[in-house]
Order: structure tokens, then C-alpha cells, then sequence
């Protein structure tokens, strides 16, 4: 564009240039400033800019002259996300084996947006803390957004289940026919989203992995179930610690050596209840989903852990112990 055109966008470019190429260690001088904006075919007087700073000041934009050097420059000091909140956000979108690897890389390059040039090599850097295993499912995203559309709209949705098979490909539930439910809560859970809808087919309320479902739309029908659901304990299902796994709710106790204290608060949280057992033991009572997950989780622990009632719980525990033996 010509010069005369781009003069009329000078605070934006001004905004553009603070934002990418300063910050609290680096900072700019008037000349270098006048520079930056002649790149963008934008001519500026010292005078003028003295008032666009002071405009971008009134309209909060925390620009901070700094004198600390031979000549006086200024930098943006405090933005909509400070640094260590962008290297968290990075190191979560990294982390979730919900987003997938593509995904990521997007999500982080939009994240350094929100920073410096300078900082956003350090949050490349950032990227790689987790090597973990990613979903696969690309139109996971889509999945969620169709979902939600659905509960707002009280919208049936139809979808495609699969599971993989030993030779890692793709094998439709249901010999590929569409499930067709009435979607009513989303749930994070064991690092996954599931949905919880209304089966109809089934006549109840039914959990799946959303990044095991394809070819998802909306349904031209009103939801079904909300009399089951309104009877559902949705807050038992997100709550549940061994992850989304059929099995009895029951009231589980359980007895563990003391230098275990931090690895049971860990997975049942800060307000277990736990009773001493001597000196070296404790007992804690905790609602269990009783499940493989759970005895895989307490055969874990060693010998410093043990159920110890109800006997049905323990004798299931065993039974699952003489299983594997075999």
C-alpha cells in the first residue's frame, strides 16, 4: 500500500511493533522506533509519537520509558499474559494427550503471539517437556464443538464408535452403524473428555471416549432422557478416580504404610480422611468404582498397601491376583 494509506493505520502499527519487538529486557529508542514504523511505510516525528504513546497509555497499553541505559527508549511491560502463565499454558497444550500433536504446534504458535519475539524462543523451547502418547483423532475439536451446539440447542447427534485393532487399524462398533443418543453432560476424566447421553436404543444413560467417535452431526430431533439424567449423579462420574470404568460403587478401606501418605492424598485428594494405625500405618475408608483399575493401582503400591474390607472387595482382589498367576 502507499505511504498515504498506511499512515492512517500508525497506532496499530505502533501497537504491533511494542508488542513483538519489546519487552521487559529489551526495549526501543525514538530513532529505532521512527525506523520500525518506516518499514511499514509509515513516516513519524518525534513530536507526534511523544502524543501516540501517551494515547496508547490513556487507553492501557503499560508502555514504560526506561532511562537505565545511554539512550532513553521504551518497552510494553505488562500484557494480557505475563510469561510464566504463557510457559504453563505451553506445557499443558504439550502435556494433554487429549490435543493431538498437530494441534498442539498450532495451539503454541498462538500462544507466542502473546509475547515478544525474544520471548517466544523460549517457549519453543518449552515444547519439549512431554514426549507422551497424543490422541489421533483430528476432528476431535469439531466433536466438542458439535456436542455443545447440541446440549444448547437440546439436539439428538449421531456418530461413528471404533476401537483399534493388534494391527493398529481403525474397527467400527456395531459393524460401523450409527449410534444415534441425546447428549447431556461433556466430562474430563483420566486426561480424556467423555460424553454422557441418553441411549434410547438401550433405554440409559451410557459414557464415550469423544476421541473414539467419527463422522458426527446433529440430529433433527429433541433429546431423550431427562428423567434418567436428572436421576444421575453426573458428579460421580467426573469424580470417579480410577478412571471411567464400569464397576460397583462401594465403600472401600484400605490400610497403607506411612511413607505412602503423599501417594494416596495424590490420587484421592486432599480431604481423604486418614486414620493412624500404630506407628508406622494408616487406614483410609474412601467410595470406590471397584474396578481392574483400581486393584492394578493398589498391586502397584507393593506390599505397603492393602485392602481390608468389605471381604467381597478382597476376595475379588484375590481372585484377580490368582488370574494373573495363571
Amino acid at each position: 500500500m502507499a505511504r498515504g494509506i498506511n499512515q492512517k493505520y500508525k497506532l496499530l502499527y505502533l501497537i504491533k511493533i511494542f508488542e513483538t519487538m519489546t519487552d521487559d529486557e529489551h526495549s526501543l529508542t525514538m530513532s529505532e522506533i521512527i525506523a520500525e514504523l518506516d518499514k511499514y511505510g509509515v513516516s513519524a516525528e518525534r513530536k507526534s509519537l511523544y502524543d501516540d504513546i501517551e494515547t496508547l497509555r490513556t487507553f492501557g497499553y503499560d508502555i514504560v520509558g526506561d532511562d537505565s541505559k545511554r539512550y532513553y527508549s521504551y518497552f510494553l511491560a505488562n500484557r494480557e499474559f505475563e510469561l510464566p502463565e504463557l510457559k504453563m499454558l505451553v506445557d499443558s497444550v504439550s502435556a494433554s494427550r487429549f490435543i493431538t500433536e498437530k494441534k498442539s504446534k498450532s495451539l503454541i504458535k498462538k500462544l507466542e503471539g502473546f509475547t515478544s519475539t525474544y520471548n517466544a524462543g523460549k517457549l519453543e523451547r518449552q515444547v519439549l517437556v512431554s514426549d507422551r502418547v497424543k490422541t489421533m483423532n483430528e476432528s476431535i475439536y469439531i466433536n466438542v464443538d458439535i456436542i455443545h451446539t447440541a446440549i444448547s440447542e437440546d439436539s439428538q447427534i449421531r456418530f461413528k464408535y471404533y476401537k483399534f485393532t493388534p494391527s493398529k487399524e481403525l474397527e467400527y462398533k456395531r459393524d460401523g452403524e450409527f449410534y444415534y443418543v441425546s447428549p447431556w453432560a461433556l466430562i474430563w476424566n483420566d486426561e480424556n473428555y467423555y460424553l454422557v447421553a441418553y441411549d434410547s436404543e438401550d433405554e440409559k444413560i451410557k459414557h464415550f471416549r469423544v476421541d473414539k467417535m467419527n463422522k458426527m452431526c446433529l440430529v433433527d430431533a429433541k433429546r431423550e432422557g431427562a428423567k434418567e439424567f436428572k436421576s444421575t449423579d453426573v458428579s460421580e462420574y467426573s469424580g470417579q478416580i480410577f478412571g471411567m470404568y464400569s464397576g460397583k460403587m462401594q465403600r472401600v478401606k484400605m490400610e497403607f504404610d506411612n511413607d505412602l501418605a503423599g501417594v494416596v492424598i495424590d490420587k484421592l485428594g486432599k480431604d481423604v480422611n486418614i486414620i493412624k494405625k500404630g506407628a508406622k500405618k494408616f487406614v483410609v475408608s474412601e467410595n470406590i468404582r471397584v474396578s481392574n483399575q483400581f486393584f492394578g493401582w493398589i498391586f502397584g503400591l507393593g506390599t505397603g498397601a492393602q485392602i481390608i474390607g468389605p471381604q467381597s472387595v478382597v476376595d475379588a482382589m484375590n481372585e484377580e491376583l490368582k488370574k494373573r498367576l495363571k
